[in-house]
């Protein structure tokens, strides 16, 4: 009953996470951007913002600029989450390839540098007036989520080991539609209910920043204004568009 009560919450827990992140990427593309409105200083060129965006996204660039604690402990964070889902791919692939066994030892203390950004960015929301202001209860427990994900790895990892065999059995038996026994470790059950709850929610939730950075006016366009016009999709062609003079001229 449990390994039939998780397989299922498995299932639905990816097509919600593949469907809805696909839905709101199609929006995102759709959505019409009718005036140039990059954060200045902005690049003028397509790639000149191909790097802005490079540096935004693997870096933080603007985060750095603004607040220096916060950049640390949103690095701790996202670099440590990167590390973790690499580690992860094992459960997933069979054979495993060079750079995710390369990856196993510094994913396995990853676990504790993410926990630790998490509490850093749920402090930043509890202590500092304007963030607080400005957070709702579901930014609250979205880092409490994650920081629940990464508690109960962290059991399974140094106190309550499980037979990860077993797990990747599981899910590899998810893929093909062969399901096997999953062990039923309090740790690991609490782990995976969590990460299936996160995948739940990702799409209707703040974590869209992921991918939605891409789509952000404010990054992805060059600010040259005055060189090209940006024609607005909902009002005729400009030869079309009758001017009325003002009175008197």
């Amino acid at each position: 009953m449990l390994t039939t009560l998780f397989a299922l919450l498995y299932y639905v827990a990816f097509a919600i996470f593949v469907g809805g992140v696909a839905y709101r990427i199609w929006e995102y593309w759709n959505t019409p951007k009718p005036a140039n409105i990059p954060t200045t200083p902005a690049p003028t060129t397509r790639l000149g913002v191909a790097w802005r965006m490079f540096k935004e996204v693997l870096f933080f660039e603007s985060l750095w600029k603004g607040n220096k604690w916060i950049w640390i402990f949103a690095q701790l964070f996202h670099a440590s989450l990167w590390l973790i889902i690499i580690r992860h791919a094992r459960y997933f692939l069979d054979p495993v390839p060079t750079i995710v066994v390369l990856a196993q030892p510094f994913g396995k203390y990853a676990g504790l540098t993410f926990v630790l950004g998490a509490l850093g960015l749920l402090a930043r929301r509890m202590f500092v007036p304007r963030v607080r202001y400005i957070s709702a209860p579901s930014d609250y427990l979205m880092l409490l989520l994650f920081i629940g994900i990464g508690f109960s790895g962290l059991m399974m990892t140094f106190v309550n080991h499980t037979d990860i065999v077993a797990v990747k059995a599981f899910f590899l038996g998810l893929m093909t539609f062969n399901w096997q026994p999953l062990p039923s470790t309090l740790p690991l059950l609490v782990h995976l209910g969590l990460v299936a709850i996160w995948m739940i929610i990702f799409p209707f939730s703040k974590l869209l920043h992921a991918p939605g950075i891409f789509f952000s006016p404010t990054r992805n366009m060059p600010d040259n204004p005055r060189e090209k016009f940006q024609p607005v999709p909902w009002l005729p062609p400009v030869d079309q568009v009758e001017y009325d003079p003002p009175h008197g001229s």
